[in-house]
């Protein structure tokens, strides 16, 4: 079968194999059987190796859903009663977090920091020293909308200090940036399978540790449906999901981690970062701006403003570029008009050169 080969420079869902795209064609299966009881089993193992997670220590646990899911999870299901939750919040997605404590009515704190800027860690211990009672402590690994890496591990080790656990969203770095759960002191991760594991929408996993997630029993119970101790529990006594898995998405994302351990962690962050000096290199030649330091990009995402053209249209270049197989995305940055550039997915430096020619068509042909 042939199949289009569409170059997503959005962040996610990512560009993927063939192989990947063909291993959801399978005999059907009901998810109840043992056989594909066993291939979960299989993939939760795998996942815990893509971050170096020892399995007496840390385990994952699969949900139907986006990476939002796993913010939701992780938020209601893991703050004691009478606690609170700090969300060092540089940017859209720890907003997000913000968001589900908010509509849990969850105590919490939002210390708030530039978007275009890695947070303060004294800060950071400051509101820890002057807040006794925070159980938990939530960052975004790699803030998505800007293109920031933040400093997980140093954020991670300030809230070990302070008696805290710690969250960290890292849908958008998890198999792209090296990540060793145990040395960046992270309790808990969470990522969705069509980012940086280049498979398909729909499956979502947090991996964590498992005597956290035992003791999180006695938590308040918040949802039903996310609801992490619950959906652990099950797949320890069953090996299923509480409820219908992804069944496809799940063969998918199997094929998927195979490919990437035969690629290897270092060989795909390198290619990562190639297609990244890639996007740079072509926005230097026409001369547009990017709006955060390189020096704390995540080499990933790459925010760069609008042109200072009054002819500009996003959505005439987008539609010019979509046309020709390259997707762009929006910005997220409510105060500055940008557009995003991404270097997730199977794709190479080559792609981003033949990007850029089509791109400069399209600046030209819409202006």
């Amino acid at each position: 079968m042939v199949i289009k080969r569409n170059i997503l420079l959005n962040p996610g869902p990512a560009t993927t194999t063939d192989t990947v795209k063909m291993a959801q064609v399978v005999p059907d299966i009901c998810p109840r059987e043992k056989e594909f009881a066993g291939l979960m089993k299989g993939l939760r193992s795998d996942l815990l190796k893509v971050v170096h997670a020892p399995e007496d220590q840390y385990t994952s646990v699969l949900f139907c859903g986006s990476g939002t899911i796993n913010i939701d999870i992780c938020i209601n299901s893991l703050v004691p009663e009478g606690k609170k939750i700090l969300v060092v919040n540089n940017g859209a997605y720890n907003t997000r977090a913000v968001e589900v404590c908010q509509m849990y009515h969850i105590p919490h704190i939002d210390l708030k920091f530039s978007v275009f800027e890695q947070p303060d860690l004294k800060q950071v211990e400051q509101t820890l020293k002057a807040n006794p009672d925070i159980a938990v402590v939530y960052c975004c690994h790699h803030e998505t909308g800007t293109g920031i890496l933040n400093p997980i591990r140093e954020i991670g080790a300030l809230a070990h200090q302070y008696g805290a656990i710690f969250i960290s969203d890292t849908t958008s770095s998890l198999g792209m940036i090296p990540l060793d759960v145990v040395k960046d002191n992270v309790d808990f991760c969470m990522a969705s399978a069509q980012k940086g594991l280049m498979a398909m929408s729909g499956l979502s996993f947090i991996i964590g540790k498992t005597d956290i997630i035992k003791a999180s029993k006695n938590y308040p119970t918040r949802s039903y449906y996310c609801n992490l101790y619950l959906q652990y529990e099950y797949f320890e006594k069953t090996g299923e999901m509480h409820f219908t898995p992804p069944v496809q998405t799940i063969y998918a994302t199997i094929q998927a981690l195979k490919e990437y351990f035969e690629e290897g962690e270092e060989a795909k962050f390198a290619r990562h970062r190639a297609v990244y000096e890639a996007i740079h290199a072509g926005l230097d030649k026409l001369g547009l701006e990017t709006v955060i330091d390189r020096n704390i990009e995540s080499g990933l995402v790459v925010s760069v403003k609008y042109p200072d053209n009054p002819n500009w249209s996003f959505e005439k270049v987008h539609d010019y570029c979509y046309e020709r197989g390259f997707t762009i995305y929006p910005g997220k940055i409510s105060t500055t008009n940008t557009f995003r550039l991404c270097a997730l997915g199977k794709i190479y430096p080559k792609d981003i050169e033949d990007f850029f020619v089509v791109f400069k068509e399209a600046l030209e042909k819409t202006q």
